[in-house]
């Protein structure tokens, strides 16, 4: 199971169900995909193929929806 949280510019934006504890987001598009944690701050943890623009792009994204992509971690998670 990996619950998407959202979508955008192509983007989306999800969890995997049984995965490591620690805080993160994974975005795929059709180029690629990669990997951020959220705690202890925001850190690209791996890239596949996504570009330097795209990961900056990403990164924005994720910086604008943080507390949503916290909250709805921990909602499905557990805090």
């Amino acid at each position: 199971m990996s619950p998407t949280v959202f979508r955008e510019s192509g983007y989306r934006f999800f969890f995997f169900s049984r995965e490591e504890s620690r805080p993160h987001v994974h975005v795929y598009c059709s180029d690629g995909e990669a990997k951020f944690w959220l705690d202890p701050e925001l850190e690209l943890a791996r890239n596949y193929r996504l570009s330097k623009v795209q990961l900056k792009e990403v990164e924005k994204i994720i910086e604008r929806h943080y507390d949503e992509l916290k909250a709805a971690w921990n909602s499905f998670f557990g805090s």
